[in-house]
Formats: structure tokens, sequence, C-alpha cells
């Protein structure tokens, strides 16, 4: 891959990270100082906390995802190192999904008491973008173990 793709992608995934880290200071923050409602804190602390917890499988694959380029640019792409490395991007995509998934009924509660179906949809993007990342990386880390298996097979021929 060229140099420069690749610092466009790097980069990527830096700009793809500052926000959420800035996000998650501002919520604590901002809950720190303004507490919640005390009728709906049982309901909206499980979510903060849930919409917390996801930012750390969000950041570990994104730091993967920058592993994995770093492989690319060291054109070892085709090694067990990368084959670990989609492992651990499928594997915090799931997470994502499911600590999702745990507060998607506090999302469906709090719609149903503020009258705003569209909390629903707010929490499933989330679960099925994750969920579509985790098989695909599923697909790419099967066809990379493939590649790396013909590609020993080929050294031992020769």
């Amino acid at each position: 891959m060229k140099r420069g793709l690749s610092l466009f992608l790097k980069a990527a995934l830096i700009l793809m990270a500052l926000p959420v880290l800035a996000g998650a200071a501002f919520g604590i923050y901002s809950l720190l100082r303004n507490p919640v409602n005390p009728d709906y804190v049982l309901m909206l602390y499980p979510i903060f906390i849930g919409a917390l917890l996801s930012v750390i499988p969000y950041l570990f694959a994104l730091y993967q995802s920058f592993r994995l380029l770093n492989y690319i640019d060291r054109d070892a792409a085709f090694s067990g190192q990368s084959v670990s490395t989609l492992q651990k991007i499928k594997i915090s995509a799931f997470l994502f999904s499911m600590v999702y998934i745990l507060i998607a009924p506090f999302v469906y509660i709090t719609a149903e008491v503020s009258d705003t179906p569209e909390l629903i949809i707010m929490v499933m993007v989330p679960i099925f973008a994750s969920l579509v990342i985790g098989v695909f990386t599923a697909v790419l880390q099967k066809l990379l173990n493939e590649i790396i298996n013909i590609k020993s097979e080929n050294e031992l021929t020769v």
C-alpha cells in the first residue's frame, strides 16, 4: 500500500477517536456538575454508563486497526499477527454491540416515558453496525488464515 494512503487512514482513525474521547470526558464532567432528575435516574444512568463502557471496545478496535495498518506498512499483512489483530477487532465489535444490547431495554423504557420512539432507532443503529463490522472482520480473518496456509504450503513445495 502506498505510504500516503496509509497515513490518511491512520489520520482518519485518530480523527474517529478524538470526538469519542471528548464526548466521554464532557459527558462525565457534565453529569457530575448537573445530576439527572431523580425521577429518571433508574433509566438514564444505565444508559450513560453503558455509553461510557462502549467507548472502551471502540477505542480498542481503533487501536488494533492502527496496528493492522502498521503491519501492512511493514509488508507483514499476511502474518499471524494480522490474524490476531483481526480477532481482537472482531471481539471488540461484538462487545460493543453487547453493551448496546444491554442498555436497549433502558432506552426503550425512556422512549416510552418521554414518547420519543426515535431513541429506539438510535440504539439499534450501533448494534447492527457493530455486528456487521464484527461479521465482516470474522470473514476477513478466515480469509487471511486461508491465505497464510496457502502461502506456507507454497513455501514448502519450493
